[in-house]
C-alpha cells in the first residue's frame, strides 16, 4: 500500500517504526486508544511528508516509509520524534515509538518493495526500544558524503550486532538528539559482534590523544592511551567523560577536551579492563566471557 506519487526505486532508504508496549497502552488506555493512535499516526504522517518520505504499508502502530535520500530519512526520524516528546498525550501516557533507518538497493513492483534490504531495515527497527533511532552503516556512510552536519544530532556508534534471521552482522548507530533521551538498554538483538581489530586502531590519526573509559557497574575506570601505548591506568575517571558512555560499554574520548569520538557496548556485567599493545580486553563475569 503506497500513499502518493510512484515509490523511488534503485538507492531507497527505509524507515520503520512501531509503538514499543502498545499492548500495555490498549489495557490502560481502553476506549481512549484509538484517539492516541490516531494521533501518533498524524505526527508521524506529518513528519514523513515534510521530508519527501512515502508510506509504503501501516499495519496496527507500524509504518512502512521510502525515502530517496539518507538524510531525509533520518531528518523525518528526528521530527518525528521531537513532535512525539513534545506532543499533549491524554492521562499522562507516554507514546515511545522505535525507529529503524537502512539504505539498500530496492524496485518496487505494484506499490511494494521486496528484497534483503526491506528485511534488514525491519530488523533494524525490531531491535529499537521506544523513543531510539538506529541507523544502519550503509546510511551512515551516505549522510558522510553528503558533508552535511545537523545541529544538536550526533550518530553514536553501537558496534557490530547480529540481527534476527540475517547472516551477516550489520554495524548499528543511534541518533542522538539534543532535547530527547539518549540513554536505552542494550539492543535487542542476539549479541554484539567481538571485532578483531582492537579499538585504538580504529583511530585515523594514531598520533592524537584518546582516553578510554569503561563503567564497570558504577564505577568509572580510566586509561589513557597515546599512539597506541599505554601511559596510566587508575579508577576515578572525570564525569565529563563518564556522562557520554552508558553502563556495559567502552567510550573513547578525547584527551584534550573530554568529547566523546565513539562507544560500543560489551557485554552485560563487566568485571574488569586490560589494556595494552594498542588493544582493550573486557572481561563479562555474568558469561564468563571477554
Amino acid at each position: 500500500m503506497s500513499s502518493g506519487s510512484e515509490l523511488p526505486s534503485g538507492t531507497v532508504t527505509f524507515l520503520f517504526t512501531d509503538i514499543e508496549g502498545s499492548t500495555r497502552l490498549l489495557k490502560q488506555l481502553r476506549d481512549g486508544y484509538a484517539g492516541v493512535l490516531a494521533e501518533h499516526q498524524e505526527l508521524l504522517r506529518a513528519a514523513f511528508a515534510e521530508h519527501g518520505g512515502q508510506v509504503v504499508d501501516t499495519q496496527g502502530d507500524a509504518f512502512f516509509v521510502a525515502f530517496r535520500r539518507a538524510k531525509d530519512a533520518v531528518s523525518a526520524a528526528v521530527a518525528a520524534q521531537r513532535a512525539l516528546a513534545g506532543h499533549g498525550w491524554p492521562d499522562g501516557v507516554e507514546v515511545r515509538v522505535r525507529m529503524g533507518v537502512h539504505t539498500g538497493q530496492a524496485e518496487a513492483s505494484d506499490g511494494r518493495y521486496h528484497g534483503l534490504a526491506v528485511h534488514r531495515a525491519a530488523r533494524i527497527g525490531a531491535a529499537a526500544h521506544g523513543g531510539q533511532v538506529l541507523v544502519s552503516q550503509t546510511t551512515r556512510d551516505l549522510l558522510d558524503d553528503e558533508e552535511e552536519e545537523s545541529e544538536g544530532i550526533e550518530l553514536r556508534d553501537l558496534g557490530e550486532q547480529r540481527l534476527k534471521d540475517l547472516d551477516r552482522p550489520v554495524r548499528l548507530y543511534q541518533l542522538d538528539v539534543e532535547g530527547l533521551p539518549g540513554e536505552f538498554p542494550p539492543l535487542r538483538t542476539a549479541a554484539p559482534v567481538v571485532e578483531d581489530r582492537p579499538i585504538a586502531a580504529r583511530a585515523s590519526d594514531r598520533r592524537r590523544r584518546w582516553r578510554l573509559v569503561v563503567l564497570v557497574s558504577a564505577v568509572v575506570v580510566g586509561v589513557a592511551v597515546a599512539a597506541g601505548v599505554l601511559l596510566t591506568h587508575g579508577s576515578g575517571g572525570s564525569a565529563q567523560a563518564s556522562a557520554g558512555v552508558s553502563a556495559d560499554s567502552v567510550g573513547v574520548f578525547n584527551a584534550r577536551n573530554g568529547k566523546r569520538i565513539t562507544r560500543a557496548q560489551v557485554r552485560t556485567g563487566p568485571s574488569s579492563v586490560a589494556v595494552g599493545e594498542g588493544a582493550v580486553w573486557v572481561t563479562n563475569a555474568n558469561d564468563s566471557s571477554v
